[in-house]
């Protein structure tokens, strides 16, 4: 629609707020260095605070650090750093790229520019402040934020306080912010619910993470495949293995389409607990009932074959993943290929070499050193490739 409004622009008003979501657009979907050609066939005119910070979001989401503070060096001189958005993109940047000195240094010129926090920046502020395992500065920061009279703490400030004391194992701490996250859930908001369900997983307490669960399905008349998802992995982490399959039954009889993420979780369990044939039926299970496996569900059906040393088995899955036309752009993990290829060559396998070979060249995932270590292989067994 964009693209069509800017083809016929001399019949339309083109705001600042167009071209900035016209630049979003582009990168989005063609990349950055489209975005950069779009933005310097700019008018000057256009080239403002908006398009300035359009521009900067984009090398964020591509983690362009150099790009982005060259950037940022820009908008400073042309007076476009009057308020919290930039500051947020390029110190959600720094926290991506773990330079937490960096946000510590744009919080400082914040202030000395006299430019209001808002929840964004002191949310990144105290995530900074737990990730150098600083909980003293974290809660002077929280206070400082009480004290701001321009913000209104809401749920997700005491979620990053509970993720950020979970992570440093200050359980009792999190336990009384995720009290404080629950009596902060108002209107029709599902998102609290899953970061509960989660956090309460990550300090171990399973019998609230039912408790959530069970107000939340009062709640709502129906619940979403992601928030199966996040039950499902939240029990599998506490231990629960049989309460993940009670959910996951659960689901299958409410579902609305099948979600090969959610299948996903239990097979992962069970091939970590080696219960390779119940993995096996169980993808079986899925595929009759309709469902459509991704490739990350066959490959994880072959970590528990090469586990086993079962390369057939495991050659035949990875093939599997790589015929999923959807996932065209899909490669292996690079650990399971060098696992398939040291059985390969320990067992002196030339036939399953040359699958694995043909595989890798299928999704354009085979490397000179690869591709070295499987020749011998079949060199080993006199067959060539």
């Amino acid at each position: 629609v964009y693209d069509w409004i800017f083809e016929h622009y001399k019949d339309f008003k083109v705001s600042s707020s167009d071209i900035a979501i016209q630049l979003d657009l582009i990168s989005k979907v063609y990349g950055i260095s489209d975005a950069e050609e779009f933005f310097m066939s700019l008018a000057e005119n256009s080239k403002n605070e908006k398009t300035y910070g359009a521009l900067l979001n984009a090398y964020v989401n591509a983690k362009a650090k150099d790009k982005a503070e060259v950037l940022i060096k820009e908008m400073r001189s042309e007076g476009y750093l009057s308020h919290a958005l930039p500051f947020n993109d390029i110190m959600t940047l720094y926290m991506k790229t773990n330079e937490f000195e960096k946000v510590d240094s744009m919080i400082q010129e914040m202030r000395k520019r006299n430019i209001a926090l808002d929840i964004y920046s002191y949310n990144i502020w105290i995530t900074t402040c737990a990730a150098t395992a600083n909980t003293e500065k974290m809660e002077e920061v929280f206070n400082q934020m009480k004290l701001d009279k321009n913000v209104s703490i809401n749920w997700t400030t005491y979620s990053t306080l509970a993720a950020m004391y979970a992570r440093l194992g200050l359980f009792q701490k999190a336990d009384n912010c995720l009290k404080e996250l629950e009596s902060r859930i108002s209107g029709r908001d599902r998102k609290p619910y899953n970061h509960l369900i989660s956090l309460y997983a990550n300090i171990g307490k399973k019998e609230e993470v039912y408790r959530i669960w069970k107000s939340y399905k009062t709640s709502f008349e129906s619940i979403p495949n992601s928030s199966y998802h996040s039950m499902m992995s939240s029990l599998v982490r506490l231990g629960d293995l049989n309460g993940a399959e009670e959910v996951y039954e659960e689901w299958e009889l409410s579902k609305s389409t099948y979600d090969p993420r959610i299948c996903n979780v239990l097979l992962a369990s069970y091939v970590r607990e080696g219960m390779l044939e119940k993995a096996e039926m169980f993808v079986e299970h899925f595929c009759t009932r309709g469902g459509r496996s991704n490739p990350t569900t066959w490959e994880i059906l072959a970590e528990g074959f090469i586990k086993q040393q079962e390369i057939e088995k495991a050659l035949s899955a990875m093939s599997e993943a790589a015929s999923i036309k959807k996932f065209r752009h899909w490669q292996p993990k690079p650990k399971n290929v060098e696992s398939i290829a040291e059985l390969c060559k320990e067992k002196g396998d030339a036939t399953s070499a040359e699958l694995l070979i043909e595989i890798l060249r299928k999704v354009k995932y085979l490397d000179t050193e690869t591709y070295d270590s499987l020749t011998r292989a079949c060199n080993k067994s006199g067959k060539p490739v």
